[in-house]
């Protein structure tokens, strides 16, 4: 691969970098603006969001089935996308992570989380909810899960969760993710 196109490609993953930081910064903002909003100012900046993140997966899409020096990256970050339109993850710095291909980092967040819950600084909702996120991630990074986590996934994975491993196994299949996007968005 020539230079120019070395430089092409990077300056390409830094946009789109960029894209999906700003949707996920857009998300975080939505919740934690949630309260200040009314409720029809909260759904109509959601659906919004959602379908800004339903035409960055077209893109990615589209990207991914052309070039394969660049497939690897892109489809992380799809996977990413689909799990916050599929409200299977609903932690916007999860789905960074995962989006980033961040192992360590999710781990670091898995502990970090531990400890919160063991010293009652998050509530048991939360907890559970963000521990099924992050194990989620890690399984789909390929990341070694002790018997403890694998069990913890198997026992409590929720449908959305369910759906969004089947899809995301078959990365490849851009009309299988897109047709998982529909259906998300239509519950």
């Amino acid at each position: 691969m020539s230079g120019s196109s070395k430089e092409t490609d990077e300056q390409l993953k830094r946009n789109i970098n960029d894209q999906l930081d700003r949707l996920v910064k857009q998300l975080a903002d939505l919740e934690e603006y949630r309260l200040e909003l009314d409720d029809d100012e909260y759904a109509e900046m959601k659906k919004d969001t959602i379908e800004q993140l339903q035409e960055f997966s077209q893109t990615l899409t589209k990207i991914t089935s052309g070039n394969m020096t660049l497939v690897d990256d892109f489809s992380a970050m799809r996977m990413a996308v689909q799990a916050a339109i599929s409200e299977a993850f609903k932690t916007p710095e999860i789905i960074a992570l995962f989006a980033r291909k961040q192992p360590a980092t999710l781990r670091l967040r898995l502990e970090e989380l531990n400890r919160d819950y063991k010293i009652r600084k998050v509530g048991e909702q939360i907890y559970f909810d963000r521990k099924l996120e992050i194990l989620t991630a890690l399984k789909k990074l390929n990341d070694h899960l002790s018997t403890e986590e694998e069990e913890f996934l198997t026992k409590n994975s929720t449908a959305s969760m369910a759906d969004f491993q089947l899809v995301a196994s078959d990365a490849a299949s851009g009309d299988k993710m897109l047709n998982f996007v529909n259906k998300s968005l239509a519950k």
